[in-house]
Protein backbone atom coordinates (compact mmCIF):
# COMPACT_ATOMS: atom_id res chain seq x y z
CA UNK A 1 0.00 0.00 0.00
CA UNK A 2 1.57 3.15 -1.13
CA UNK A 3 2.05 6.11 1.67
CA UNK A 4 -0.83 8.11 -0.37
CA UNK A 5 -3.30 5.06 0.02
CA UNK A 6 -2.79 5.04 3.53
CA UNK A 7 -2.95 8.80 4.25
CA UNK A 8 -6.05 8.82 2.20
CA UNK A 9 -8.07 6.16 4.14
CA UNK A 10 -6.14 7.57 7.42
CA UNK A 11 -8.43 11.06 6.73
CA UNK A 12 -11.44 8.86 5.51
CA UNK A 13 -11.56 6.73 9.13
CA UNK A 14 -10.87 9.96 11.17
CA UNK A 15 -13.94 11.31 9.54
CA UNK A 16 -15.98 8.32 9.37
CA UNK A 17 -15.13 7.51 12.83
CA UNK A 18 -15.11 11.58 14.13
CA UNK A 19 -11.76 10.76 16.23
CA UNK A 20 -8.27 12.39 15.27
CA UNK A 21 -7.13 9.39 17.54
CA UNK A 22 -7.12 7.40 14.43
CA UNK A 23 -4.02 6.14 13.20
CA UNK A 24 -2.70 4.27 9.85
CA UNK A 25 0.59 2.78 10.74
CA UNK A 26 2.82 2.13 7.38
CA UNK A 27 4.61 -1.09 8.53
CA UNK A 28 8.67 -1.22 9.14
CA UNK A 29 9.03 -3.51 6.30
CA UNK A 30 7.44 -5.23 2.91
CA UNK A 31 5.48 -8.36 3.87
CA UNK A 32 4.29 -6.62 7.55
CA UNK A 33 0.31 -5.30 7.76
CA UNK A 34 -0.49 -2.23 7.41
CA UNK A 35 -2.04 -1.25 11.07
CA UNK A 36 -4.74 0.58 12.78
CA UNK A 37 -4.31 2.23 15.92
CA UNK A 38 -6.82 4.20 18.38
CA UNK A 39 -3.61 6.70 20.14
CA UNK A 40 -1.01 4.07 20.81
CA UNK A 41 -3.11 0.75 21.24
CA UNK A 42 -2.86 -1.11 17.99
CA UNK A 43 -6.91 -2.11 17.23
CA UNK A 44 -6.87 -3.88 14.08
CA UNK A 45 -5.08 -4.21 10.36
CA UNK A 46 -6.10 -2.80 7.21
CA UNK A 47 -6.20 -4.90 3.69
CA UNK A 48 -6.14 -3.59 0.27
CA UNK A 49 -7.61 -5.68 -2.25
CA UNK A 50 -8.00 -4.83 -6.66
CA UNK A 51 -10.45 -7.11 -8.66
CA UNK A 52 -11.40 -5.75 -11.92
CA UNK A 53 -10.00 -2.91 -12.01
CA UNK A 54 -11.46 -1.67 -8.67
CA UNK A 55 -9.38 -1.01 -5.54
CA UNK A 56 -11.10 -1.31 -1.82
CA UNK A 57 -9.94 -1.48 1.67
CA UNK A 58 -10.72 -3.62 4.28
CA UNK A 59 -10.32 -2.78 7.79
CA UNK A 60 -10.26 -5.91 10.50
CA UNK A 61 -10.51 -5.02 14.21
CA UNK A 62 -9.75 -7.27 16.84
CA UNK A 63 -11.35 -7.07 20.48
CA UNK A 64 -10.03 -8.83 23.30
CA UNK A 65 -12.72 -10.40 25.58
CA UNK A 66 -10.14 -9.13 28.64
CA UNK A 67 -10.76 -5.84 27.22
CA UNK A 68 -14.29 -5.48 27.34
CA UNK A 69 -15.98 -3.47 29.85
CA UNK A 70 -18.46 -5.08 32.48
CA UNK A 71 -22.13 -4.43 31.58
CA UNK A 72 -25.38 -4.54 33.21
CA UNK A 73 -27.38 -7.01 31.33
CA UNK A 74 -30.91 -5.77 29.64
CA UNK A 75 -33.62 -6.90 30.46
CA UNK A 76 -35.86 -8.79 28.75
CA UNK A 77 -32.58 -10.12 26.33
CA UNK A 78 -29.93 -13.17 27.08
Amino acid sequence: MTVSEIARVQAYLRTLLGSTRIRVIKPARAGLSVEIAADEEVIGTLHRDEEEGEVSYSVHITILEEDLPKVAPVAGRR
